[in-house]
């Protein structure tokens, strides 16, 4: 190699150094990938919105710049290591010839100096100025060495939809005069100049389907809505690509899992509500129903809660439960029973058995209630993600096995003795709460009631007193002191493959309603028993799971099990209140029945 050198000409030995040079920059600057994402201008959903494109702009891959930092170090040490090893016989290094060699490792050397010693320091500047400016915007963490990366990283909030098909408001009956389009020349445009003139708003959403046809109207919407979900999901604009958009179903995934016996399936239209302003930012809200007026009557009032400020929830309990009825030999074996269940020590001995049947599961609390012979155990469990029937299912069993152990005489009657209680309206879900116990509330302001909700702070509270409570009251009630909660329940469970009979218990909700001292409406809507999950069951459905995507809550949490799950339960409360607002609204405005005369009319020729 030394003889070599000492044959190679000064300019044969610069171009070597300069190739080498070249190739060290390749390897480290190289090319990257292309990623193509959705151009900024395509996303800007801002009512004064200027210009608005659907074209895509290329991002390349980052250079590695991660490796400067390793060939720093052994760059930096092989220089000084060299000048060690030539300074302790410089006289016989320079007698012998090997100096050309040193000179050559030097040469190198200082031309990495020049050209990259810098540019990792320069970059970890960089990297920390941008860490800090996005510190508060990203919920990304590292977890035991590896990154965590949750599937919602920026809070994104959007301002109240320019419009929305107010299907109350009785000015919304008539066609928009001031469109500077005709129909037909709409219909010439292009799907993505039709989206972007929405975006724009120059076009009202709601009119798709009277100025193209209602075919293309969904294909165009999705376009739109696209756009707006990616703004919110990291730029991702893919995230209706499972949502079918004409006729088909995977029958695959449902053998075995959702349906026997199967012979086809029903299509159930979905709509989105949103943007929803939910604890600081903005959620879009999949609805699937046959019902007319219910999604545009749940649009305004979402878009009322975004004119105020927002809606802020909270998760005040969270626990999935099973109550097996056992029997015993006498009513004091029952008694006995029930006290030692309840006993803390005997009930870390049921902790321990339960939580050996799952990874996720945490049983919390064993309640009994005797009846005579028969003893009720309320097992309350934390089922993470999962709506967690049949998780707390198994570890009950195990929990029998348990005491029958202590309690030779103990029978087993029913897995479910009907205290859980599942699927079936009941106090004790309305007073100790299933699945997730929700509040939210919202604060909306005097004049937007007035422009967005057609009536007055005085006349909605007066309505929600004398209707929700009272009316309720009167009516023998068990936890349904509210309008419709279980409309937009029931419409979130189908859209996201939630068990649509389990809307009995989770619609279980108190609409509250008071004006401030500023002459502006409180609403908060409590919500004791919403039964959520966002794996298992119908979430594994291709349409179910990208409406889940939609809400920002597909799949379990790589980082906090359970906080997908109740973030779906906090969006579905929010979803309930603004239809809640929107539905009371009308009936103070009296405009209820003309809406639906209107909108859930047609004709059948």
């Amino acid at each position: 190699m030394s003889a070599f050198i000492d044959d190679l000409s000064s300019t044969q030995l610069y171009t070597a150094i300069v190739a080498a040079t070249c190739g060290l920059c390749y390897v480290l600057m190289g090319p990257g990938d292309v990623l193509n994402l959705p151009s900024p201008s395509s996303l800007n959903l801002q009512g004064n919105a200027k210009e608005t494109s659907f074209s895509t702009f290329k991002r390349k891959q980052q250079p590695k710049w991660y490796l400067f930092k390793y060939i720093n170090m052994g760059v930096i040490a092989m220089f000084l290591c060299s000048v060690a090893i030539f300074l302790m016989n410089a006289s016989s290094y320079i007698h012998n010839g090997a100096m050309t060699q040193f000179l050559t490792g030097w040469s190198l050397c200082l031309c990495y100096f020049f050209g990259f010693l810098g540019v990792f320091f320069v970059h970890d500047e960089v990297s920390k100025e941008g860490e800090e400016a996005t510190e508060d915007d990203t919920n990304a963490e590292r977890k035991e060495g590896k990154i965590v990366s949750p599937p919602r990283v920026k809070k994104v909030v959007h301002p109240p939809a320019a419009s929305a098909p107010v299907c109350s408001d009785p000015a919304s009956f008539q066609p928009t005069a001031s469109a500077p389009f005709n129909k037909e020349m709409i219909k010439e445009l292009s799907d993505d100049v039709i989206a972007d003139l929405v975006l724009q708003n120059k076009l009202k959403d709601h009119e798709l389907e009277k100025r193209l046809d209602p075919f293309r109207a969904v294909t165009v919407r999705r376009i739109i809505a696209s756009a707006k979900l990616a703004q919110v999901n990291n730029g991702n604009t893919s995230i209706l690509n499972n949502l079918p958009q004409s006729p088909s179903l995977d029958y695959s995934k449902v053998y075995g899992a959702n349906c026997e016996i199967v012979v086809g399936y029903l299509p159930l239209p979905v709509g989105m509500v949103g943007p929803l302003t939910l604890n600081n930012e903005s959620v879009y809200v999949p609805m699937a129903t046959t019902e007319g007026c219910l999604v545009a009557s749940t649009n305004r009032g979402a878009k009322a809660i975004c004119q105020g400020g927002g809606a802020h929830a909270r998760v005040v309990k969270d626990g999935i439960t099973r109550a097996p009825c056992v029997r015993m030999a006498t009513a004091m074996d029952a008694a006995d029973l029930k006290v030692w269940c309840e006993t803390p020590s005997n009930f870390q001995l049921l902790k321990q058995a339960f939580e050996s049947t799952t990874s996720f599961g945490k049983l919390l609390e064993c309640t009994a209630t005797v009846a005579g012979k028969n003893v009720y155990l309320r097992l309350v469990c934390f089922a993470g993600d999962a709506m967690g029937m049949n998780m707390v299912s198994k570890g009950s069993l195990k929990v029998i096995d348990v005491l029958q152990e202590t309690f030779p005489s103990l029978q087993l009657v029913a897995l479910s003795g009907n205290m859980c209680t599942d699927k079936k309206a009941a106090a004790t879900n309305w007073l100790h709460g299933r699945g997730k116990s929700v509040v939210v509330e919202a604060i909306i302001p005097k004049q937007v009631v007035k422009t967005t909700l057609k009536t007055t702070v005085e006349a909605l509270v007066h309505v929600n007193i004398n209707k929700n409570l009272i009316g309720s009251a009167m009516a023998g009630a068990l936890g349904g002191f509210n309008a419709h909660a279980s409309n937009i329940v029931t419409a979130i469970f189908l859209a996201t493959g939630q068990d649509p009979a389990q809307n009995v218990e989770s619609s279980n909700c108190i609409t509250l309603m008071e004006e401030t001292p500023e002459g502006d409406l409180w609403i908060s809507c409590t919500m004791p028993s919403i039964e959520v999950g966002t794996v298992g069951g119908g979430t594994t459905l291709a349409a179910q799971s990208a409406c889940l995507e939609m809400i920002g809550c597909k799949g379990g949490s790589r980082d906090q099990p359970g906080k997908n799950a109740q973030r779906l339960a906090q969006v579905v409360a929010a979803a309930t209140m603004a239809g809640e607002l929107s539905l009371l609204s009308a009936l103070a405005a009296n405009t209820l029945v003309q809406a639906h005369m209107t909108h859930n009319r047609k004709s059948t020729k």
